[in-house]
């Protein structure tokens, strides 16, 4: 399993980083944009951005006067292969779990009907 900082992990598990990092994914943004559209104040803008940036998930761009921030999909893709890796064991033990159930439920179903 590929190794992975706690620090991105907390850096995803905040809802407004999420929605930042969504809006950065194509393009570089500014903070004031990814403020408005996340529906945050700047300054909370800027203290979630150092978040991201310090977590790998955004590079930084300085063009003009202004920053602009921008998924790093190298990172992201790193991040969604360890959650992959982390939870396909529990979900396939989950999944033979439910087929088992119906296949239970199923016979006991047809039992009933025979029984009747």
């Amino acid at each position: 399993m590929p190794e992975l900082s706690d620090d991105a992990l907390r850096a995803i598990a905040h809802p407004g980083r999420r929605a930042m990092l969504r809006l950065a994914w194509d393009e570089g943004r500014a903070a004031t944009e990814l403020a408005d559209a996340a529906g945050m104040s700047k300054s909370a803008a800027s203290q979630h951005l150092k978040v991201l940036r310090d977590a790998g998930l955004v590079t930084v761009r300085v063009d003009a006067n202004r920053r602009l921030y921008r998924a790093d999909l190298q990172r992201v893709s790193e991040i969604a292969s360890f959650l992959d890796e982390f939870w396909a064991a529990p979900l396939q033990r989950l999944r033979a779990t439910a087929e088992t159930m119906a296949v239970e439920r199923a016979k006991a179903r047809s039992r009933k009907r025979a029984a009747s």
